[in-house]
């Protein structure tokens, strides 16, 4: 992803925020989306200072059918995420399903995607596969499409950046790769391979989605300072939370209960 005049990576810091919190509250409605349960600073003796963001989110209406059917009507993946940026550490998890969880780190580095080794540590007894992502020239799902989000279009008044094209990868400058090693794991047994799978698919495409919106809402999180975007992000919470949580109130205590006689 190509940015400003500074290195992109320090300045995508405030970007990546944004774009989680616009994200968010957008694909949260009519009960189902992101509820952030906790947002707060968070030290780690070997990473130093970040952000720890727990949240829930509800889906029960993008799963498939064959997911529907043996999950509550209402549904929720706890995410709970440690931001260190430029590292970050996701995890996904849910307490009706004990044996599913996903697992994301993330590195963010100033190059073309070109570092081969970056998760050598981390993942050297793993057996991976590497997918590149390209936010131009990839296609997203077609409900997901929108002109005006598409760096193939979108033109950036306060930048200049934008209209990318074909092998844009090798001609811009400065430019940047978000990295992610993801690991997913369903241990049941007739339904691991095809769920795994499923949503190795669905982790790919929010990141898509997700990084080409960054790219095409550049101008408004580009004045931004730390301080800004942390009000946004708290003011986004806030009304996204009121979107979603109004629908599950009375319910999520049941969906405990049932979790805990299931397991």
């Amino acid at each position: 992803m190509s940015h400003g005049d500074i290195e992109a990576v320090s300045q995508y810091k405030i970007g990546q925020l944004y774009m989680i919190s616009k994200h968010s509250h957008e694909q949260s409605d009519r009960g189902e989306g992101v509820e952030v349960v906790q947002n707060e600073p968070f030290e780690d003796p070997h990473h130093g200072n970040g952000q720890f963001t727990e949240k829930r989110v509800y889906l029960n209406s993008k799963l498939p059918s064959w997911a529907r059917a043996v999950v509550p009507k209402i549904f929720y993946v706890t995410e709970k995420a440690w931001n260190y940026y430029p590292y970050t550490i996701t995890g996904k998890s849910c307490s009706f399903l004990p044996k599913f969880s996903i697992h994301i780190e993330t590195k963010y580095e100033d190059n073309k995607g070109s570092n081969d080794r970056i998760f050598d540590n981390e993942a050297k007894d793993l057996e991976r596969e590497v997918c590149f992502i390209d936010i131009a020239c990839d296609e997203i799902p077609e409900r997901y499409y929108k002109e005006s989000e598409d760096p193939k279009h979108f033109k950036s008044e306060k930048t200049g950046r934008g209209q990318l094209r074909e092998g844009w990868r090798d001609s811009h400058q400065p430019i940047m790769c978000s990295y992610k090693l993801v690991t997913v794991k369903f241990e049941v047994w007739g339904l691991q391979t095809r769920v795994e799978q499923f949503v190795h698919k669905v982790v790919r495409d929010i990141l898509l989605i997700g990084h080409r919106q960054a790219f095409a809402w550049v101008d408004e999180w580009y004045d931004m300072t730390m301080d800004d975007v942390r009000e946004y992000e708290k003011n986004m919470h806030e009304q996204t939370n009121i979107k979603v949580c109004n629908q599950h109130s009375s319910t999520v205590d049941d969906i405990e209960s049932h979790a805990q006689t299931s397991t």
